[in-house]
């Protein structure tokens, strides 16, 4: 043992102290302890001066004031309110959500069935398909009660026509048109052809009266669809050049009738 003090001893040679611990600690060399003192003598109001002023120790945080799961909304959710109301009695028709005024296909029809009836462009410019439709099987159900099953040619010749009278109008109007204004004109002038097939049905149309009542029938379509055209694209004294074409498409649908 003797050895080995004396090898830490010879080790390493300095004059440092125990006994001056006390003075260098955190370099307050100059400061006393408060520590020091003995039980019953501390001042306490001093531990929050010298507590700030110590570098090593942790400065008190701020109480937390807010609630625990449940955290503050960051944006305020947009009212669910419908623009009709709240209650199921204020909602609108089924018929006015998907497009569907009895009242405008009332006068659609009105103003097909009296050629020389004026016609309202605001109503007639509108897109409106659930006329045209019902026309289209109506006159293919007539065909049906005649024998002839031809629903494939009345909606092939139909798409068609629209789409040689949409182009055609497009060139000869400054406003152009849409594809479902023409078809829907179109559609609701095909009503006097049900009547011609409803007349097939009953009778021959082969022969001269036939072709008289034929050649009538095709004058008020082709006459009716060129009035709601000129009243609805404001094209004034074209309605002949109009009347053309339309009497073409229609002509087409008197020949399946007839044969």
């Amino acid at each position: 043992m003797s050895g080995f003090d004396s090898f830490n001893t010879d080790f390493y040679q300095t004059s440092y102290s125990v006994d001056d611990q006390g003075q260098a600690a955190y370099g307050y060399s100059n400061t006393p302890d408060p520590y020091s003192k003995p039980y019953g003598s501390y001042d306490y109001s001093q531990q929050s001066a010298y507590g700030s002023q110590a570098p090593g120790m942790m400065q008190p945080q701020q109480p937390y004031t807010g609630q625990i799961f449940q955290p503050a909304p960051a944006f305020t959710p947009a009212s669910t309110q419908s623009a009709y109301g709240s209650s199921f009695e204020d909602e609108p028709p089924l018929l006015e959500e998907l497009g569907i005024n009895f009242d405008h296909i009332w006068q659609k029809t009105l103003t097909v069935l009296h050629p020389m009836k004026a016609a309202d462009g605001s109503i007639m410019n509108e897109t409106d398909m659930a006329g045209p439709m019902v026309f289209c099987l109506a006159f293919g159900a007539t065909l049906l009660l005649a024998g002839k099953i031809q629903f494939g040619y009345v909606y092939g010749i139909s798409a068609i026509g629209c789409l040689g009278m949409y182009c055609l109008l497009n060139l000869m109007s400054m406003t152009g048109v849409s594809f479902g204004c023409v078809a829907s004109v179109l559609g609701y002038c095909l009503l006097p052809m049900i009547l011609l097939s409803s007349i097939g049905v009953l009778f021959s149309l082969q022969g001269m009266m036939g072709i008289v009542i034929t050649a009538g029938i095709i004058g008020w379509c082709s006459f009716s669809a060129s009035k709601i055209f000129i009243s609805a694209l404001a094209m004034d004294g074209q309605q002949l050049l109009v009347a053309y074409p339309c009497a073409l498409l229609y002509g087409v649908f008197a020949l399946i009738s007839i044969f």
